[in-house]
């Protein structure tokens, strides 16, 4: 059984920071493209930022020069620093990850979510 576990998420102030972890646990061969999605409701999902296992990244618009994100290959875990965090940046956040399952005939790389971390920027 494959699981994505969030964590950090937490009321901050406009301006401030916070900085979300994602795990992937159990039994998988690798872990390729890993993200973080966030969503309010009403509105589709979102992407914020992606990192694939070479470290290359890509951000939303909104969040480019204030969110980072990063990767430790060696606990399969994903980070999102944030900083100069806005009103609207208050969401769920998701973790998502493409992660390569062994199977009996070969392997199957399968799309995994996190459960969502409530992040609430307001004064």
């Amino acid at each position: 059984q494959v699981q994505l576990v969030e964590s950090g998420g937490d009321l901050v102030q406009p301006g401030g920071s916070l900085r979300l972890s994602c795990a992937a646990s159990g039994s998988f061969v690798r872990v390729n493209g890993m993200g973080w999605y966030r969503q309010v409701p009403g509105k589709e999902r979102e992407l914020v930022a992606r990192i694939v296992n070479g470290g290359s990244t890509n951000y939303a618009d909104s969040v480019k020069g204030r969110f980072t994100i990063s990767r430790d290959n060696a606990k399969n875990t994903v980070y999102l620093q944030m900083s100069s965090l806005k009103p609207e940046d208050t969401a769920v956040y998701y973790c998502n990850a493409l992660i390569v399952i062994a199977r009996a005939y070969g392997v199957t790389v399968n799309d995994y979510w996190g459960q969502g971390t409530q992040v609430t920027v307001s004064s």
